[in-house]
């Protein structure tokens, strides 16, 4: 009884501090999309309130005069995400299939190589000549997947522990005996059974494509090849430009009068993480279930 006692008392305690964090990710999310409707006047006399003092649009009215350049940065984010999402899965789930397998050739060296690059890389000055000169990936789509985001060790090692734990091995060696070849196990036995950690790398990858600006500030002068990231944060950029200088230029005294600087800030964040909170209920399932199989053990 005093056991059963003692795991009902830890058991609230893990729920109200999960509650507790789950808080402190939420409020902010909810104080964000509520300044993104609040009328710019009303936040710079107030400050920031999760019910809006007065219901406006101009923040996004401010975002909707830039729709034919925000749209096609949509696409070119889109484009990149799934080419990018596409390719990091493909070297990863065989990269996690190969190391997960007992008598895979060369897979110690594998492994060596692959927990190597979790400690050490080339450094942010020879990554970004090599990707340039070499490679001549600047100003190209190319320049917004490869660079960083391309593979994942850490993401390799949840395929292999899921690999490990979750497909029998016997399973694999009976395919191998029916005389299939490893490609043929690896898609027609490993992947049917590995849906939940498919879901989970997926959103991972894809949440790191969706959210990167740092490739384009390196490697994208373009304005046509920016990403919805580089082309917001540029027009926060230029909005807090404008606001630091209307003193000293005259002429945008008058525009910086018109544009709802707060409100714009928080609609530009809105827009950004929008259809990431519109796809991941639709997989938060198959997320939960592939974080806590695929979890590394012993």
């Amino acid at each position: 009884m005093s056991k059963s006692k003692n795991e009902r008392r830890f058991q609230i305690g893990v729920n109200i501090a999960l509650i507790i964090i789950s808080l402190i990710m939420i409020i902010p999310l909810i104080l964000l999309i509520s300044a993104s409707f609040t009328g710019n006047a009303e936040i710079v006399k107030y400050g920031y309130s999760f019910i809006p003092r007065k219901v406006s649009l101009e923040g996004y009215a401010y975002i909707w005069t830039e729709k034919a350049q925000i749209f096609w940065a949509y696409g070119i984010t889109l484009l990149v995400t799934a080419a990018g999402t596409l390719i990091a899965m493909t070297i990863t789930f065989m990269y996690g299939y190969a190391i997960s397998r007992p008598d895979y050739p060369g897979k110690k060296f594998l492994s060596f190589i692959l927990f190597f690059t979790m400690l050490f890389n080339g450094g942010l000055v020879p990554t970004y000549i090599w990707y340039t000169r070499y490679l001549h990936i600047k100003n190209t789509l190319a320049g917004l997947i490869v660079p960083n985001l391309m593979f994942s060790a850490f993401n390799v090692i949840l395929v292999r522990s899921y690999i490990q734990t979750n497909i029998p091995n016997a399973l694999v060696e009976s395919a191998k005996i029916d005389g299939a070849s490893e490609m043929t196990i690896f898609r027609k036995v490993v992947m049917p059974m590995a849906k939940p950690i498919v879901a989970t790398i997926g959103l991972f990858v894809a949440l790191a494509y969706w959210n990167d600006w740092m490739n384009g500030l390196y490697y994208i002068t373009d304005s046509k090849l920016y990403s919805v990231q580089q082309l917001l944060n540029n027009m926060i950029r230029n909005v807090q430009f404008l606001s630091e200088n209307a003193s000293s230029m005259a002429s945008t005294s008058n525009l910086m009068a018109s544009i709802p600087q707060e409100t714009v800030r928080m609609a530009i964040a809105v827009v950004g993480i929008l259809p990431i909170l519109a796809l991941f209920p639709f997989i938060q399932k198959y997320f939960v279930k592939g974080i806590t199989a695929g979890a590394v053990k012993g």
